[in-house]
């Protein structure tokens, strides 16, 4: 049984995303890019409540913004994803889970070091040049499930 429920439109979503943001990662850090937004969407709690869809994670507006700079800045979010990433997204919505990311709803390429917390957030670890932040303990159960 897959993590979330999702559509052949969310795979591409989710694959686009996972390029945008660590094509430079190699495969293993798209990953961790898309297991961060199958958490997103599973975790209904913080700043991620009333997701219901991929759709609703990629395109979430905080603080007035995307929370994806993919998604804000255009970058290459806005080409078409490739059988590669979609083969990706695919492993990612269905099973894939690994640390740093494993139960993480955060990420960024700080350009140097990873801040010990992210929105007061404990760092979980770094792959490559993303640091990646899960929830305080016992504040976001959900996240923490199958």
């Amino acid at each position: 049984m897959a993590r979330v429920r999702y559509t052949d439109s969310d795979v591409d979503l989710v694959a686009r995303m996972m390029r945008a943001e660590a094509e430079g990662e190699g495969k293993l850090g798209m990953l961790m890019v898309g297991n961060v937004i199958v958490n997103r969407l599973k975790a209904d709690c913080l700043d991620f409540q009333d997701l219901r869809s991929i759709n609703d994670v990629i395109f979430q507006i905080q603080g007035g913004n995307y929370s994806f700079e993919a998604v804000q800045k255009g970058n290459v979010f806005y080409n078409r994803a490739r059988t590669v990433e979609k083969r990706l997204a695919k492993q990612t919505l269905d099973y894939w889970r690994q640390h740093p990311s494993k139960f993480a709803l955060w990420y960024f390429n700080p350009y140097g070091e990873c801040p010990p917390t992210w929105y007061d957030q404990p760092l979980t670890g770094q792959y490559k040049q993303h640091c990646y932040y899960e929830p305080i303990a016992e504040t976001c159960e959900s996240v923490y499930s199958y």
